[in-house]
């Protein structure tokens, strides 16, 4: 059932554009295609948005919900491609397409390219998803129990058998096999993998050490996935493997996963409830910028992240690709995705904001200009 669920949702959004490194303000055609460099990140060749079209790229994780949400809006055509969160900061500081999607709080040099555009960057939480901890090993259920350090061995090759001691003493009773583990990251440039290392970093000194955080980091062990189906598809074709998918794609692809250890010592499985349980008391910086991993909140799963659609403030001085139509449709969509959009992010597996961050970002859409008028 979950399955078919975001089989459909995929199907809901066109995701025909292109990354490009210029734009056309052309209001009618679209022109697509996409190069590959050789570090593996997509740049594209066009980008033009259509009357009643806005496009958008960036983040895999949310890349379900902004499909779903795009056959929900209207008459409003949303052309979304999930190309990671680094590329789709990328395609908004390059003004090819007219909303970015990012995982990760801006860091400061990136608000900086995009405010270059002519107009202040705007990062405006959008909901909350679960980052499993998925693996595929025959004649172990989901639940396994998993903390920082153990997590942050594995992930630097150190731990190399399911039996590891580490392993065994953390699962008391259970019998795990002697199989190898296969480590499966993220190939790209990925918010997932910043809220992944982020939460290894803070759990595992030598993980920090090691490794370290952010949307790319030098794994030392492993095989590299494009974006979250790139990474669940590899551990699902490898006996062994383990890897960090959102919620919905282990879902989709029927992965066991683990209960991981809290901050406040309770192993939890990342569920509705559970990543909900996250934004509970978060702070929520001037610049909107919430990090949601690794809560205090004792029902919280740890690697639970937020996620951000981001533009400029007003999208019509800075050179939106799609001109005045589309800089009003970026900010329907936006109000959309905050309001009924919210209700049905559980059909999808993600989590509703909570009310405090709700707010703020109803806010931020509704700061947002046009030439230097109001359209949110």
């Amino acid at each position: 059932m979950i399955k078919n669920k975001l089989g459909a949702l995929a199907g809901c959004a066109l995701l025909a554009i292109g990354i490009a490194a210029c734009g056309s303000s052309s209001k009618s055609g679209t022109t697509t295609g996409t190069t590959t460099s050789a570090s593996g990140s997509k740049t594209a060749t066009t980008v033009a948005a259509a009357a009643g079209t806005i496009s958008g790229a960036g983040s895999t994780f949310a890349a379900p919900v902004y499909e779903q949400w795009g056959s929900s809006v209207g008459s409003l055509k949303v052309n979304y491609q999930a190309v990671g969160s680094g590329a789709g900061l990328t395609a908004i500081e390059s003004k090819v397409v007219d909303f970015g999607a990012s995982d990760p709080p801006l860091k400061p040099e990136d608000a900086e390219a995009i405010a270059k555009n002519g107009s202040p960057a705007v990062q405006i939480p959008m909901f909350l998803g679960a980052i499993t901890v998925s693996y595929n090993l025959a004649g172990v259920k989901s639940g396994l129990k998993l903390d920082g350090p153990t997590l942050g061995a594995i992930f630097t090759g150190k731990i190399k058998t399911w039996n590891d001691a580490a392993i065994k003493a953390l699962n008391a009773g259970m019998t795990l096999p002697s199989t190898a583990i296969t480590v499966v990251h993220r190939s790209d440039s990925s918010g997932t993998t910043a809220g992944f290392t982020q939460f290894l970093s803070e759990a595992s000194p030598e993980f920090k050490s090691k490794v370290g955080e952010g949307k790319e980091v030098p794994w030392p062990t492993g095989t590299g996935g494009k974006g979250n189906a790139g990474v669940a598809g590899a551990v699902k074709q490898t006996e062994g493997a383990v890897g960090y998918v959102e919620q919905a794609y282990a879902l989709q692809n029927g992965f066991t996963y683990a209960s991981v250890k809290n901050k406040a010592g309770k192993y939890v499985a990342p569920t509705l409830e559970s990543t909900s349980a996250a934004g509970n008391g978060v702070e929520i910086p001037a610049n909107l910028g919430v990090k949601v991993i690794n809560s205090p909140d004792p029902a919280a799963y740890p690697i639970t992240s937020q996620t951000f659609v981001v533009v400029n403030k007003d999208l019509c001085k800075a050179g939106t690709p799609g001109g005045e139509e589309a800089a009003k449709g970026v900010a329907e969509f936006i109000e959309y995705g905050l309001g009924a959009g919210q209700g049905i992010l559980s059909q999808a597996d993600y989590a509703k904001l909570p009310p405090s961050i709700l707010a703020k970002s109803k806010e931020a859409q509704k700061s947002l200009q046009c030439n230097g008028a109001p359209i949110g």
